[in-house]
């Protein structure tokens, strides 16, 4: 079998409907290949395969190989790393007293239907209204005890509407503190979008945590991270999801501390394999293609 890339894999995803995100799907799909290629574990999701369509979660098991070529291994290492962070601050976030969660741009995240601390944590979804459409019915299909589990759904498109706004009206107390994952979404944003949610976050009250992945511009990489960004830049162009923004870290850790946050680290590649891949037989880790982690605390 020749190689595949991560962009055009030997399994094609059924498309779920219009407006949603084809990226989403495809970290979808590596998450889901993670818990059938990759011992130990990073991150432990036992519905990764639950929340695809039934014939493409069936083709992922038959066939995990097929999203393991060189690209898609460094992709899948960051998806399950960067999934892993945020669930990490939210335990410790949680462990501080915090019971609001909010996954900006979730995607097929599936932390809600395995809340470690149902009735304690409260856990909301925002994402575009079709994403959410076609989530709620593929939730709706799994077994009663998970579709009770589901998120308390936000609507809202993060290109142009505030999430805090969109958030009031279901229930989320701004007056108390909230983690907050922003994962997989500030590249897909125009500069302009990124500061208006970064500045609405900082609505939230003190003690609140913030989780975000970022990219640094080009000029930034070494050669072998440039050209991966390169790669994957033109394959995500190609489906219709081009990169609109990338950030000097400390220009970015300047303008969160304007607005209110303290950054409290920022992760490039060879930090996430130290906390993440450090001595596996399998030597799984990222390249990282000029991806970072975020993690700032509301003051």
């Amino acid at each position: 079998m020749h190689h595949q890339s991560s962009a055009s894999p030997a399994i094609s995803p059924a498309d779920p409907g219009p407006d949603t995100s084809p990226s989403a799907l495809r970290m979808a799909m590596l998450r889901a290949v993670h818990g059938l290629l990759d011992e130990p574990a990073v991150l432990h999701d036992p519905h990764a395969l639950d929340i695809l369509e039934p014939a493409l979660a069936r083709a992922l098991r038959e066939d995990p190989f097929s999203l393991n070529d060189p690209m898609s291994r460094t992709m899948r290492a960051g998806i399950v790393a960067r999934s892993r962070y945020a669930e990490d601050a939210l335990h410790a976030a949680v462990a501080q007293g915090v019971r609001q969660y909010v996954v900006l741009g979730a995607g097929w995240d599936t932390l809600a239907l395995r809340n470690p601390w149902p009735g304690r944590l409260e856990v909301y979804e925002v994402d575009r209204p079709a994403m959410q459409q076609a989530k709620r019915a593929r939730i709706q299909t799994l077994p009663a005890r998970l579709a009770a589990q589901a998120p308390r759904w936000v609507a809202a498109d993060l290109s142009c509407q505030s999430p805090s706004d969109a958030l009031a009206s279901t229930g989320f107390d701004l007056c108390r503190p909230a983690c907050i994952a922003w994962l997989g979404v500030t590249p897909y944003l125009a500069p302009a979008a990124v500061e208006a949610v970064m500045r609405d976050a900082a609505r939230m009250a003190a003690g609140s945590v913030l989780v975000l992945d970022y990219r640094v511009g080009n000029h930034l990489l070494a050669p072998l991270e440039r050209m991966m960004a390169e790669y994957s830049a033109k394959a995500f162009a190609a489906m219709g999801e081009p990169w609109l923004s990338d950030y000097e870290p400390e220009a970015l850790h300047a303008r969160l501390q304007a607005l209110g946050w303290s950054v409290q680290e920022d992760l490039d590649a060879a930090q996430i394999n130290a906390r993440y891949f450090q001595r596996r037989r399998d030597g799984l880790q990222t390249a990282g293609g000029g991806f970072r982690f975020l993690k700032a605390v509301r003051g």
